[in-house]
């Protein structure tokens, strides 16, 4: 097994469920891929996804082994899942009831109520046809995704996202606000399908939660479940090559020179690396190498993380804060050749729900900006500390006062860090995009197209990234698996 972020540890669970011997081989210090953990003069943080939906992906891990999640991490409910936090200073909180949601747009958006109705009524068709029903379907055989064309067309699914939610609200306010979440995923809201809106039913249906100590409680229990029931993990180890004989893998090889044998091999890596830089790329199908060579990556990330020596009690756990510019500054974002002069922000404060993050009286947060990814004509190590800068001095100007003074042990990542310390292509935040040409079928199959016994799962595969879309891509490869008799 080749990387240990969640849908690794997912897809290592599966196997070891069905009977496997499992080694699991990560680069990374500890398990959880891109969720790794920062520990910094008393403050910590997590480095990969802050939220969770769909928690019952994680029960069924815990499951498979007759064991309950609840006995081994809490997963808290959050009242207000985002604030909105826009220019001119007004906010929206969204989150709670659907109650408690019309009466914000009945606030910040008088008229809007009955549009964002028929939104969440729609978001839920979608949601019906592309999580419930194909979320952990295969889609490795064309004729799968020609079958589901009636129902995407019945749905609008040709419509972007930010198309969708134009037909429904009126309010600027609230179309960036129910436009943002292809951005969670990677995608750009202007270009992304609209099958992308169902997660907002998605959040609607299970709610939004944090796990008590984060992010990282949750990689640390499930390292401990993997050991629990016999797999094998070799952190800080990475894999140079794939071995092959024919049409098979039998094993991998790592930096280190060590072989390990093996009888099939799932792979966690970004597939762009997997199949450029752990495989012979002169030996790829001619329909693989055209795929791979079309591929676009996603945005990427720069996210600083720091402490401030005070607390911040009225910042919300999530807030989404955005800049004067929103179309123009995500088109920079995707298709620019160097940074934007400006930016919106998701700033993160687990103190606000668990305040061991920091010491007493302070504040733990971290700053994600999306930026240009690794294409762009970037210098990081000259634009990383100004974008630092500029982004400490705009949120000292709005939501965190006194930022400036206050802030402490701060450290950031750029592209860059993605791209050597996972292993990112382009240094890309969530892999491949979620355009329409790059899902479903015409996305990396979770069966490869080129040896017979390697198996793909993760962000870059179907159905997607995010950690619903990772723990169901380990479902899909399940499925894939039973059929090829393993």
């Amino acid at each position: 097994m080749i990387g240990a972020g969640f849908g690794g540890i997912a897809a290592a669970l599966r196997l070891r469920a069905r009977g496997h011997e499992v080694t699991l081989v990560d680069r990374c210090p500890r398990v959880g891929g891109r969720a790794q953990v920062f520990e910094r003069g008393g403050f910590r943080h997590d480095a990969g996804p802050t939220v969770i939906t769909a928690p019952f992906l994680f029960d069924e891990l815990f499951a498979l082994f007759g064991k309950r999640r609840s006995d081994y991490v809490e997963f808290l409910p959050l009242k207000t899942w985002y604030r909105f936090q826009y220019p001119d200073g007004e906010t929206f909180d969204y989150g709670g009831t659907l109650v408690d949601t019309l009466g914000e747009i009945d606030r910040v958006a008088p008229g809007d109520g009955p549009g964002y109705e028929r939104l969440l009524e729609q978001s839920r068709r979608i949601f019906e046809i592309g999580f419930t029903k194909l979320g952990d379907q295969p889609f490795d055989r064309v004729g799968t995704m020609v079958a589901q064309v009636p129902d995407l067309v019945r749905l609008g699914c040709h419509r972007t996202v930010w198309q969708l939610v134009c037909r429904h609200l009126q309010s600027d306010r609230l179309r960036r606000a129910f436009s943002i979440q292809p951005l969670l995923v990677g995608g750009n809201p202007f270009e992304t399908t609209c099958i992308y809106s169902l997660i907002h039913f998605l959040e609607r249906q299970w709610g939004v939660f944090f796990a008590r100590g984060g992010t990282g409680a949750i990689t640390q229990v499930l390292d401990t479940l993997l050991r629990e029931v016999g797999v094998r993990i070799e952190t800080g180890r990475t894999v140079r090559r794939i071995r092959t004989s024919g049409q098979r893998a039998t094993g991998v090889e790592l930096t280190s020179g060590e072989v390990l044998e093996a009888g099939l091999v799932v792979s966690n890596a970004d597939p762009l690396h997997l199949y450029r830089d752990l495989l012979d790329p002169g030996r790829l199908p001619a329909l693989l190498r055209l795929k791979q060579s079309r591929m676009r990556q996603s945005m990427g990330l720069f996210v600083l993380f720091f402490g401030t020596n005070r607390v911040y009690p009225d910042v919300a756990h999530h807030t989404i804060w955005f800049g004067e510019r929103y179309r123009e500054l995500i088109h920079e974002i995707f298709h620019g050749s160097r940074l934007p002069a400006d930016f919106s922000l998701y700033l993160h404060r687990p103190t606000a729900t668990d305040p061991t993050f920091a010491p007493p009286g302070q504040d733990s947060f971290y700053v994600l900006a999306p930026v240009p990814n690794l294409r762009a004509d970037i210098d990081w190590s000259v634009e990383g500390p100004a974008l630092r800068d500029r982004i400490v001095a705009a949120l000292d100007r709005t939501i965190l006062p006194g930022l400036g003074s206050s802030i402490r042990e701060d450290f950031f990542m750029t592209p860059e860090d993605f791209a050597n310390d996972y292993l990112s292509v382009e240094g890309a935040g969530f892999s491949v995009t979620p355009i329409f040409s790059q899902s479903a079928w015409f996305r990396f199959h979770n069966r490869s197209e080129h040896l017979r016994n390697l198996y793909l799962v993760g962000a870059g595969t179907h159905p997607g990234a995010g950690v619903p879309g990772v723990l169901s891509s380990a479902k899909v490869m399940e499925r894939v698996l039973e059929n090829d008799g393993y």
